[in-house]
């Protein structure tokens, strides 16, 4: 989006449909944010309509990612605190990592005010 006209015209087509309740445009980023009860392939649709070339926003905030630097991950592109949302594995849980503590083991049912931590 160029201009106030895009940007108008964007937002008067999206907050026209049944369900929507706001919708934020950033221009800077070339984003439009829907709030309500709506289909999200409908408002793509819808914005594709008037002209603009869209697609759902490809990225998640940093925080979010596991490894945000992992190949495909990382995208100069992408705003600040924002990486690409792609399929990445979860930290590693298997026989090598270290075993959770078991917290209950702790405690001795024979001697309450014991405990092996002291």
């Amino acid at each position: 989006m160029d201009c106030d006209g895009c940007e108008r015209r964007v937002k008067a087509a999206v907050s026209s449909m049944k369900g929507v309740k706001t919708v934020e445009v950033t221009r800077k980023q070339n984003r439009v944010v829907v709030h309500g009860y709506v289909d999200p392939n409908r408002v793509l649709k819808r914005v594709k309509s008037t002209g603009k070339v869209a697609e759902f926003w490809p990225y998640v905030p940093q925080h979010l990612a596991y490894y945000p630097y992992a190949a495909g991950a990382y995208d100069k592109k992408a705003p600040a605190g924002f990486v690409r949302n792609v399929v990445q594995a979860f930290p590693a849980t298997s026989s090598n990592a270290a075993p959770e503590e078991n917290f209950v083991s702790f405690f001795s049912d024979d001697n309450v005010h014991a405990c092996s931590v002291m």
